[in-house]
């Protein structure tokens, strides 16, 4: 799939001295959590996102920075985030330093910009102009509706295991021995030694998604754990507490 296939075409942008306050009112209005900023010919200039309003002056969360770098006037991020907290137009706060793609860009390419350039979206242009935009939420909407692989009717089990051996083989830390994968009845049984849980859970998802596999059975050990035992860490919350005023 590609950028045209999922991308939201009713863009909501906006114009290089649109306010500040109006940006977030678009936010708002329209629940998107960033703006292209386009020109009067529809140029992409830069974007504005949620990120970029919530250190502002008027709300008291503006950066307070203080460090030798600025005392002695070496660094210019104080005078960057005062434009930022301060700034009164879209030109002020955009990042103008912006990742596009075209409408054939691959799912795939999009997916590692957001993880490489840690981006949540990315404008789509065509011609010069933005014509759609692409987010994660997109990405999610476009795995929510994709078809299912249809499993194949009549794969015996010889067929079924040579093509879990065969996408074993593709894993780039290896594979365990083909004597150790066994099908029965279309459920994939796995033996041998593994050394650790998160190996088991890549050969379990590649497993179970080749067309004809039923289920996955575990007969795995690792030196260190049980056989078909489970370890997974705790999950964690972070309270952050109010500070007093001193």
């Amino acid at each position: 799939m590609r950028a045209q296939n999922v991308m939201t075409t009713a863009v909501v942008t906006a114009h290089p001295d649109t306010p500040v306050q109006e940006l977030a009112r678009l936010m708002i209005d329209h629940r998107v959590s960033g703006l292209p900023i386009v020109d009067e010919a529809g140029r992409l200039m830069g974007m504005v996102t949620d990120g970029d309003l919530y250190r502002r002056a008027e709300l008291g969360t503006e950066r307070r920075g203080s460090s030798w770098w600025d005392i002695f006037g070496l660094d210019s991020t104080p005078a960057d985030d005062y434009v930022e907290s301060r700034g009164r137009i879209a030109r002020d706060v955009m990042t103008k330093q912006v990742i596009a793609v075209a409408p054939g860009t691959t799912l795939r390419q999009i997916a590692e910009l957001f993880e490489t350039r840690h981006i949540r979206r990315v404008p789509v242009i065509a011609n010069g102009a933005v014509v759609g935009i692409v987010s994660r939420a997109n990405l999610v909407q476009a795995l929510a509706v994709a078809p299912a692989e249809e499993l194949a009717i009549g794969l015996t089990d010889p067929r079924v295991r040579d093509l879990v051996i065969a996408e074993y083989k593709r894993l780039p830390w290896g594979f365990p021995s083909e004597g150790n994968v066994i099908v029965t009845d279309g459920v994939v049984h796995l033996w041998g030694y593994l050394p650790s849980h998160a190996e088991l859970d890549a050969l379990r998802v590649a497993a179970v998604a080749i067309p004809g596999v039923k289920g996955f059975e575990d007969h795995t050990y690792r030196y260190l754990g049980d056989v078909n035992v489970r370890r997974h860490a705790p999950s964690e919350v972070t309270l952050i507490e109010p500070k007093e005023k001193s």
